[in-house]
């Protein structure tokens, strides 16, 4: 029993493996080779100014084929394949200038010549590779037909029939083909998955930056993350100062005046004195609860004590809507790790109560492949997207100062989802 239903996914997986194969080949054939010709017409017409208005349109539209095959090898085959595209000038110019310009950047960026070389590939040695997964299956599917009597009319038709090197010419030579076809489709179960993951293998391989990209990549993320890190450091000193100064400060002042005050009337006035003191005595406790505040702000005594796990269900505690958490955590990270993850969920769980109309939210935490990984989960009415000056650009820019990613998926009507991902070990 246990041996069928093995067989079985197995030869689902090859159909689908096969139906893949089919829609990567067409997408190969039909995709890659209409870009590439568009794209090499569209070069070679920028001597004569034609080729700088439509060489942007042609390469914009080369790096959404190619991204497609990016998203395809991650859900299909769970194959990565990064997209290191330089980014555009925030202050790129419009006009005349700007498409010069815009088609300059375009041509100078490596990537743009990985595309065009991948699209060169994808064509011919991609396609052979997508096509042979569903001509497996089919092959096979049709040895098993011609048993059938398929092969009599075909055989009146034309002759004798070739199926791979078998002659298909009586009953007994159609046993043989299907016999044949049945051998097509064992191995189909057993390659097909294989040829699809070879087929983005190989697209990786060629849209993979060089070492020397990677480096300068790496390079101008750190440059990039370690002024965000000094302006955000900035940011949180002038806060503690600005809190202390308008909160503690003023209390612990008001209460030293208010302690001269009873020094003086403590003979001549007992009562009014003793109003005065309990005035001090409240202060004190405002101020205290103002430092403490103030010092969970900067970093929460349940965070250094029990770990982020812990911390993020007291913070969820605390919240009006209705949350839950979910902690998968092997061990705890860094402090610094820590902290920066903490305030990274208390500040999208914040969006989510402000913002998204939600009643209820989810927050899961897990650790794998030596990242931990976090993600809160609202069924507010979505709508939310990482723009600058918004919180979520702010997150962002704390996780990239530890080589974090945030992405956010919210479609109009909800839920939303922001996933963040950490690099770091546990200990």
């Amino acid at each position: 029993m246990n041996a069928t239903k093995v067989n079985a996914t197995k030869a689902r997986d090859a159909v689908v493996a096969g139906a893949q194969g089919l829609a990567l080949a067409l997408m190969a054939l039909i995709g890659s080779i209409t870009l590439f010709v568009l794209a090499v017409v569209s070069i070679s017409l920028i001597p004569i100014g034609v080729g700088v208005f439509t060489t942007p349109a042609v390469l914009s539209l080369v790096r959404v084929h190619v991204n497609q095959r990016r998203l395809l090898a991650a859900q299909w085959s769970s194959v990565r394949i990064p997209a290191p595209y330089r980014p555009f000038p925030r202050d790129m110019r419009t006009g005349m200038t700007g498409r010069v310009e815009r088609c300059t950047l375009m041509l100078k960026d490596p990537a743009t010549w990985r595309d065009l070389r991948w699209l060169l590939v994808d064509m011919t040695a991609g396609a052979v590779l997508a096509i042979l997964a569903p001509s497996l299956v089919l092959d096979g599917i049709f040895g098993l037909v011609l048993l059938t009597g398929l092969w009599q009319p075909i055989v009146d038709a034309q002759g004798t029939y070739w199926y791979a090197f078998v002659p298909v010419g009586s009953w007994a030579t159609a046993g043989a083909a299907a016999l044949l076809g049945v051998v097509w489709l064992a191995v189909a179960m057993n390659v097909n998955h294989i040829l699809v993951r070879t087929h983005f293998k190989l697209a990786g391989a060629l849209l993979h930056p060089t070492r020397e990209v990677e480096l300068e990549q790496r390079i101008d993320r750190l440059t990039e993350t370690r002024h965000d890190a000094l302006d955000t450091s900035a940011a949180e000193l002038r806060r503690i100062e600005r809190d202390l100064h308008d909160g503690a400060q003023a209390r612990l002042v008001a209460m030293g005046m208010n302690l001269g005050t009873i020094e003086a009337l403590i003979e001549k006035d007992p009562a009014q004195a003793k109003e005065l003191v309990l005035k001090a005595r409240a202060s004190s406790a405002e101020a205290l609860t103002e430092l403490r505040d103030l010092v969970r702000g900067i970093h929460p005594p349940v965070l250094a004590e029990r770990g982020l796990g812990d911390a993020v269900k007291a913070l969820a505690l605390r919240l009006p809507v209705k949350t839950e958490v979910d902690v998968e955590l092997p061990g705890r990270a860094d402090a610094p790790v820590e902290s920066a993850a903490y305030f990274a969920v208390s500040e999208a769980l914040t969006n989510a109560v402000k913002y998204s109309g939600a009643e209820r939210i989810w927050v899961d935490m897990s650790y794998s492949d030596g990242s931990l990984r976090i993600a809160v989960t609202d069924n507010g009415g979505g709508g939310a997207a990482i723009a600058a000056g918004s919180g979520l650009r702010g997150l962002e820019r704390r996780l990239g100062t530890f080589d974090g990613v945030l992405a956010v998926s919210s479609p109009a009507g909800g839920p939303t989802m922001v996933t963040m991902e950490i690099p770091c070990e546990l200990y």
